[in-house]
């Protein structure tokens, strides 16, 4: 996982443009609100990214912690979101500090694909610590056997025409072609579960779970899984 936070915290092009960034934050931003129980809830992003949307989420919660591995993007989060007393910004080792059972919902998404088994084994532990005993994890974005780059490209270009930003989506296609993400992705691989595994994986960890009807986000080849935790 450390290549992929090395590649994130760097100045890359996953994204197509600027306007395809903020559609894929609203996109997120509007799909992991449907989750949020009540304006009182306690939010956890793991691994959130540049989160550009949070204002949007602290509208539905009282509180967001956003945690994040690179600390470059975390040194962004901090300074963008110092006004807004409803965000706290972490590193991922200091979530293991915050006080147990005061997390009603916490996010993965887009995550589980950069982790080792040790790592996604911790990362699923560490939550359920934080977790409520009514809360609930949602780990989306996950990707499922045999598939493939293609597919992604697909659903990518699909996006650009809907949000007006398919010339950009096709040249930033061919830059990615050549960049550091794909040779990432060819030389690391990305994790990819059935259903009955990540399902597995969970209740393994302690916690109750199933497949969501849709994906967070929108890439809907890929999958989203609600768990809750046991004891």
């Amino acid at each position: 996982m450390e290549d992929w936070i090395d590649y994130y915290d760097s100045t890359h092009t996953i994204y197509a443009s600027k306007h395809h960034r903020d559609v894929h934050f609203e996109l997120f931003a509007r799909d992991i609100t449907g989750y949020i129980p009540s304006k009182d809830a306690t939010v956890l992003d793991y691994a959130c990214g540049e989160a550009l949307s949070a204002g949007k989420v602290t509208e539905a919660c009282a509180k967001l912690i956003l945690a994040e591995p690179a600390p470059k993007v975390r040194g962004r989060l901090a300074m963008r979101f110092a006004a807004n007393p409803k965000i706290a910004v972490h590193s991922l080792d200091e979530l293991r500090e915050l006080p147990a059972g005061s997390v009603d919902l916490a996010i993965m998404n887009s995550v589980a694909q950069y982790m080792t088994e040790a790592q996604i084994v911790d990362a699923f532990a560490v939550v359920k610590r934080l977790l409520k005993a009514d809360g609930k994890l949602v780990v989306g974005d996950i990707l499922p056997p045999n598939l493939g780059m293609m597919t992604d490209v697909m659903a990518l270009l699909r996006l650009g025409a809907r949000h007006g930003f398919l010339w950009d989506a096709l040249i930033s296609l061919v830059k990615t072609a050549l960049s550091d993400y794909r040779q990432l992705r060819a030389t690391l691989g990305l994790q990819h579960y059935s259903a009955p595994e990540m399902v597995a994986k969970l209740e393994a960890a302690g916690y109750r779970a199933s497949r969501a009807k849709v994906n967070i986000g929108h890439n809907q080849a890929r999958m989203t899984f609600v768990a809750h935790p046991i004891g």
